[in-house]
């Protein structure tokens, strides 16, 4: 067995497919240090600053005090403290559902909730579905997601990215089957957003449910920063059966959560394996996860602040002759195509001061690698520019056509 770990590992290294993983100190802020050199930080998911805001800062502290630095045990044993109980009512009045249900990373969400409703137990003889029911899901959902559907063994149909013609024939094609759609609704590698009003159409019309994965919308979406269902004017339950979204992202901690009716709250707490045995998440982190979505409604500024940052950038490699893939959001890649053109990029941009990874195949198909951006609130026009400074300086250097 070791002996073939070891030949894959050749086989990456001889193809430089190993990732440059650079150990970086301090906090999450635009300006980081790595290797003992100031360097600006383009790759953070941490969209709204909120990693470092002095009052969820405090607001750990103090919950670790209280209630010490772990939880203990599962929710379904000791690990059932009060402040998780708090961030589910939180996060659920903040996405507009009956109920939420947490669990310790968005990856554990994924996993558990698409496995339990698609792979349920059966009760003395009662099945959740009348038959075997059926996936469809965009071909660019998270890897959390794919597990998640591998896990629970239903049939996988893929349907093209945001494309509502191949959505369409593919559930006309499953009239009568019980079945699920699934997408992300900001794609984490190209930063567009899936088109779930027509979704949701599709989904009533063709009798499906419908589950969205939030993680990079919540917080950066809508008038009010509450995600897609915000942006898009619908309603958690009437329009999206299954709000799913992860806590590390724009709210700037960890974890990750379910928002939809109580039955199906309660259905999860006893049918999602990644659930019931892992540990709960700190204390700690579910009270900076209430103080941080009370932080969102009354600092509308930070999410109307990145987007303008990424508007202007966006438009402005535009203006350069980059192709940004389409995105729509604070998710801004460079695509570049060649692998080793886009790892030689991205070593030049590091050593020009800038953080910004390249993203290339398996991540994303081959031939497709890019150079992917990601903005905070916290960035300066200043630093944007010089981000802009050094793409084109490399452009030159590197010979690429745009």
């Amino acid at each position: 067995m070791f002996d073939s770990v070891s030949k894959v590992l050749a086989y990456v290294d001889k193809n430089e497919l190993y990732p440059d993983l650079r150990i970086i100190e301090g906090a999450a802020e635009p300006e980081v240090t790595i290797d003992g050199r100031k360097i600006l930080m383009f790759s953070s998911n941490n969209y709204l600053g909120l990693a470092t805001h002095p009052i969820l800062i405090e607001t750990a502290l103090e919950a670790t005090k209280k209630y010490g630095v772990g939880s203990d045990g599962s929710r379904l044993l000791s690990g059932n403290l009060q402040i998780h109980k708090d961030f589910e009512k939180a996060i659920a009045n903040f996405e507009g559902g009956d109920d939420a249900v947490v669990w310790p990373s968005g990856y554990a969400a994924n996993i558990g909730t698409i496995s339990a409703l698609l792979d349920a137990p059966k009760v003395d003889g009662f099945a959740l579905f009348k038959q075997d029911p059926l996936v469809l899901s965009d071909e660019l959902n998270h890897a959390s997601i794919i597990d998640g559907i591998r896990l629970s063994r239903a049939k996988k149909i893929v349907y093209k990215h945001c494309d509502l013609f191949d959505l369409e024939s593919k559930l006309k094609n499953f009239r009568s089957r019980e079945k699920l759609v699934i997408t992300d609704s900001v794609f984490s590698m190209d930063g567009d957003i899936a088109p779930l009003d027509k979704i949701v159409g599709l989904c009533k019309q063709y009798n499906a449910m419908l589950m969205i994965d939030e993680a990079h919308a919540t917080g950066v979406l809508g008038e009010r920063g509450h995600g897609s269902l915000d942006y898009f004017h619908l309603k958690a339950q009437k329009d999206v059966d299954v709000v799913l979204g992860t806590c590390s992202k724009a709210l700037a901690c960890t974890g990750g959560f379910v928002v939809g009716s109580e039955d199906l709250v309660r259905y999860l707490r006893v049918a999602s394996r990644s659930y019931m045995f892992s540990t709960a998440m700190t204390p700690a982190a579910s009270a900076v996860l209430i103080k941080a979505l009370d932080i969102i409604e009354k600092e509308p500024k930070r999410h109307k602040q990145l987007w303008e940052l990424s508007n202007y950038l966006r438009g402005k490699f535009h203006e350069i002759g980059f192709d940004t893939l389409g995105s729509q959001t604070q998710i801004i890649p460079i695509l570049i195509g060649d692998e080793k053109l886009s790892v030689e990029f991205s070593r030049k941009m590091f050593e020009k001061g800038v953080f910004s990874p390249c993203v290339r195949w398996p991540a994303v198909a081959k031939g497709k690698a890019r150079i992917r951006f990601t903005l905070m609130t916290t960035h300066t026009k200043e630093q944007i520019d010089y981000l802009l400074k050094c793409c084109g300086e490399i452009v030159k250097e590197l010979g690429l056509t745009l």
